[in-house]
C-alpha cells in the first residue's frame, strides 16, 4: 500500500516542480538557488504527513516560498559585498512561455533587477500575489504573516515596481526587431547603427562578480554603449580574439537577447529593456562564468505561472 502512496505522493510533486522552481527562481534570481530549494521541499514534501494535505499546490508552495525567503534573507550580505553591480542568473527560455506577456514580464531581466531592490518579504508578497495570482489569506499561511501584514507589503511592492519599472514596454515584435537591428550593428561595427537604436540616457549594466574584467560601475549614454558594441568585432574580449567568438541571438528570461561563446565556454550574455518607441533604454551583459552554467548546460527553462 504504502509504495503506491509513495509513488503518488512523487507524481503530485513532479506535478508541480515546474512551478515551484518558477516562484524559487523570481524570488531568488539564481537558478542553483532555486534548483536548491524545490530540493528542499521535496525533502520536506517526502517527511509530510501528506494525509493531512488538502491542496498540494497551495502546500508545495508554501513550502517553496518559505525556503526562498530564508535563503533570500541570508544571501542578502552577499550580495551588498558583491564585487560591481549584481544581476540575475540568466536562463534560456523556450518560446512558448513567452507567448504569455505577463510570464515574460514578470521574469525579465529588468524586473529581476527591480525585484531584487525589494524587501525580501515584500518580494515574496509581490511575487505570489502578481504574477501567480495568489490571494493576501494564502500568502499570509505561506509567508507566516498576518494578513494586514501581508496587505501592507504587497501596497510597498506595487508601488515601489510601478516607480520603477512602467508598464508601457514596446510589443514583442517590436522587441525583436530592435534586438536583431542590434546585433547586427554590433557585429557589424557599425555605431551610428547602433546610436539610432539607443535612447539617448541608455544604461548598460555589466555584472562580472570580480571573477573578469567588466565595468563595475553603469555605463550611460548613447555613445559611450554604442562605442562599447561596436568593438565586439576589432577587440579581445576576456582573452578571446574576434575571430574566436561566436556571437547569436537566443532568447533569455521570456526576450530577445544575445549569446557570446568562446570554442570552449559561454562568456556572456546581453538582454535588453525597451520604451514604448522600441528604443533600447538597458542592457543587462552577466559575464560571471559562475552566473553562466545554466546558459552553457543548454537546459531551455519554462518559467510559465501556471
Amino acid at each position: 500500500m504504502n509504495d503506491v502512496s509513495d509513488h503518488s505522493d512523487d507524481e503530485v510533486f513532479h506535478t508541480h516542480r515546474r512551478l515551484l522552481f518558477s516562484v524559487a527562481y523570481r524570488l531568488l534570481g539564481s537558478a542553483a538557488d532555486a534548483e536548491d530549494a524545490v530540493q528542499d521541499a521535496w525533502l520536506k514534501w517526502s517527511a509530510a504527513d501528506r494525509s493531512q494535505v488538502a491542496d498540494p499546490k497551495a502546500y508545495l508552495t508554501r513550502i517553496v516560498s518559505n525556503l526562498a525567503l530564508e535563503r533570500l534573507r541570508s544571501t542578502r550580505h552577499k550580495r551588498e559585498t558583491y564585487v560591481g553591480p549584481w544581476l540575475p542568473e540568466p536562463l534560456l527560455t523556450g518560446g512558448d512561455a513567452a507567448e504569455a506577456v505577463t510570464d515574460a514580464e514578470s521574469v525579465s531581466m529588468a524586473m529581476l533587477v527591480v525585484l531584487e531592490t525589494l524587501s525580501p518579504l515584500e518580494r515574496a508578497v509581490f511575487v505570489l500575489k502578481e504574477v501567480f495570482g495568489f490571494s493576501h489569506a494564502e500568502i499570509a499561511e505561506a509567508v507566516e504573516r498576518s494578513e494586514a501584514a501581508v496587505r501592507q507589503a504587497a501596497h510597498r511592492a506595487r508601488e515601489h515596481v510601478r516607480a520603477r519599472r512602467p508598464r508601457f514596454a514596446a510589443d514583442r515584435s517590436r522587441q525583436r526587431e530592435a534586438t536583431e537591428r542590434f546585433f547586427a550593428a554590433a557585429t557589424g561595427g557599425d555605431v551610428n547603427a547602433l546610436m539610432e537604436l539607443l535612447s539617448p540616457d541608455v544604461t548598460l549594466w555589466t555584472d562580472g562578480g570580480g571573477k573578469v574584467r567588466q565595468a563595475l560601475r553603469p555605463v550611460v549614454g548613447a555613445a559611450t554603449v554604442a562605442a562599447w558594441f561596436a568593438a565586439i568585432g576589432t577587440v579581445t574580449y576576456q582573452g578571446v580574439e574576434p575571430a574566436d567568438m561566436k556571437t547569436e541571438l537566443i532568447e533569455i528570461n521570456g526576450g530577445p537577447g544575445m549569446l557570446f561563446s568562446a570554442p570552449d565556454r559561454v562568456i556572456a550574455t546581453v538582454t535588453f529593456d525597451f520604451d514604448a518607441d522600441g528604443r533600447i533604454t538597458a542592457l543587462h551583459n552577466v559575464a560571471n562564468p559562475d552566473k553562466l552554467q545554466a546558459v552553457a548546460d543548454g537546459t531551455t527553462y519554462d518559467l510559465g505561472t501556471q
